[in-house]
């Protein structure tokens, strides 16, 4: 099986930070999000990963080459077309059934169902009650997709769409791909993935949605710190070690090796990497990066990149990096 997985996106929602980091290697609970994506396809034989890349495009092929045993290749989007045109860069190099994964959300997902299922792709599915967000999946009584209904006003389906797909008819995929990107474009002069699904489907081909246990998305600040707190109350959690003077600790938290802390008050949900220096502050709900110095400061629901300097401020709801502060989005 080869695995496809598209990260040419900039990551605006989470600026200034992703000027410098790669959307998918932005760290929650101490690790790049890609990382917990590329756990869950441990275990199967994959013959290569198809990487789209675009946006900082070095950092990403780097980072892949030296941490993960396993062949990738590596293909840019130079036009961000859409997820239709990013997906069918990967044609020339697809002969068999693919799994596609797009690694800005973490998912809890039976990945064995690739080995059991006789359908022609399962689409991953998590029912949501504001399905007004999402592109949804409607099903037959069976769980067979009938439509894929983008950002309904009625609830026609609450099962949103997670961006995580096995297609075992990968021919009929690539001929629907080549077909959406034929027609004129959608919102934002993007073709999308989901209308070869469809395309698939009224060609009657079976595809099947599967439940996911969790779905966490990491693609705006509001939603990434609620993925931290989700892995730290999920065993990712990790007390401070060494003396810790006239500090108050909430947990949950994750705090590395190498982090001073002293008077002051760190937690709940806070991810604080080596290096770092806290003191006569306050942090609550936040990740901040590795050698960050806070002093007299107050810290809360906010996203902070390494080497960032806060003294004498209260930053919240933000995001800063290389000295650049931007409220979240």
């Amino acid at each position: 099986m080869k695995v496809i997985v598209p990260l040419a996106g900039k990551g605006t929602r989470l600026l200034p930070l992703t000027k410098r980091v790669p959307k998918p290697l932005v760290r929650v609970a101490g690790r790049p999000v890609m990382d917990y994506v590329m756990d869950t396809v441990k275990g199967f034989s994959i013959d290569e990963l198809i990487v789209i890349t675009g946006h900082l495009k070095d950092v990403v092929e780097r980072y892949i080459v030296e941490h993960y045993d396993v062949p990738a290749r590596f293909v840019e989007q130079k036009t961000l077309d859409g997820t239709a045109g990013a997906i069918n860069l990967a044609r020339p190099f697809v002969d068999g059934p693919v799994l596609i994964i797009f690694v800005d959300t973490l998912f809890d997902a039976d990945l064995s169902l690739i080995r059991t299922s006789d359908a022609d792709g399962i689409l991953w599915a998590k029912e949501v009650e504001d399905y007004q967000r999402f592109g949804v999946i409607v099903t037959d009584r069976r769980g067979y997709m009938t439509t894929i209904v983008e950002k309904p006003s009625e609830p026609v389906s609450k099962l949103a769409n997670i961006g995580l797909y096995y297609v075992k008819d990968w021919k009929t995929l690539f001929d629907g791909i080549a077909h959406v990107l034929g027609q004129a474009p959608g919102k934002g002069g993007e073709y999308y993935l989901t209308d070869a699904f469809q395309y698939m489907v009224d060609r009657g081909r079976r595809l099947v949605t599967a439940a996911v246990g969790g779905w966490y998305d990491c693609g705006k600040v509001e939603t990434l710190l609620e993925t931290n707190r989700h892995l730290l109350e999920q065993g990712r959690a990790r007390l401070p070690v060494g003396p810790c003077p006239r500090c108050a600790i909430v947990p949950p938290v994750y705090i590395e090796a190498g982090v001073t802390i002293h008077d002051a008050t760190v937690g709940p949900n806070v991810s604080l990497e080596a290096g770092s220096y806290v003191t006569e502050s306050v942090i609550a709900n936040s990740v901040l990066g590795r050698n960050v110095r806070v002093v007299g400061s107050t810290v809360r629901d906010s996203l902070i990149g390494d080497d960032q300097v806060v003294e004498g401020k209260t930053i919240a709801r933000s995001v800063l990096d290389a000295g650049e502060l931007a409220p979240a989005r």
